[in-house]
């Protein structure tokens, strides 16, 4: 059996992969990986750079991992950090992942991104204008109150991006699906394509019905997807 360690997109928190927990087979079972300043974890800080954040996944994947084979996945926000974590375990000779899934995001070479505005109305408008649908708790004043912080805070780590990954790196030794909603306008299809040049190994891509949370209406499909790339 491989663990499935599953990376939650800004804002959310493992959580949102709970109804993974009960699908476990004799092939997988999910492991969501929960980021401090959510849930459970409401009260711990939020990371306040890329390097911090990379480091504690890292960790966190090991110690959930415990020895045993695992597989990495990520959506949007939480697929851009599966792949460092994987390439920071690659790197460090730390145990690597026997495959990367990344889901709705672009490759590092397709970076780029702008933070969210500091008027709630404004940030609240541009994510349902990106997203189409899974921040419907915004329309509620206390609900936003807890989640903008959190979205805020993620944002501004993708800004650091470009200045923690500024070049290109080697192709990993590690197989890769890439996978993205048809609908998605944020992971563009040349976007998500671009992924299959940062693997040696065996590539393979998906598209699901949906926008770019498209994983929120298709999960015992996506579940079994990555199931049969294990």
């Amino acid at each position: 059996m491989a663990l499935v360690m599953c990376l939650p997109y800004a804002g959310a928190g493992a959580g949102v992969y709970r109804s993974w927990k009960t699908m476990a087979t004799e092939r997988a079972r999910a492991v969501p990986i929960q980021l401090p300043g959510r849930e459970e974890e409401f009260s711990r800080p939020r990371y306040t750079s890329f390097p911090e954040c990379v480091a504690d996944v890292t960790r966190r994947v090991t110690e959930a991992a415990a020895g045993e084979p695992f597989a990495v996945f990520g959506h949007s926000f939480g697929g851009l950090i599966a792949y460092e974590v994987t390439r920071h375990l690659y790197e460090t000779g730390g145990p690597v992942p026997e495959r990367l899934i990344v889901s709705g995001t672009r490759s590092p070479r397709y970076r780029g991104y702008t933070g969210l505005s500091d008027d709630d109305d404004e940030a609240v408008d541009r994510l349902k204008q990106d997203s189409l649908r899974g921040f419907e708790a915004l329309d509620h004043p206390e609900l936003r109150a807890i989640l903008l912080p959190t979205l805020r805070s993620d944002a501004r780590l993708l800004e650091q991006y470009g200045d923690y990954r500024p070049e290109m790196c080697d192709p990993l030794p590690v197989p890769l699906t890439a996978l993205r909603g048809v609908s998605d306008t944020l992971a563009t299809p040349e976007g998500v394509a671009d992924w299959k040049t940062f693997t040696t190994k065996d590539y393979a891509e998906y598209e699901m019905p949906g926008g770019h949370l498209y994983l929120l209406d298709s999960m015992p499909e996506l579940w079994r997807l990555i199931e049969e790339q294990l």
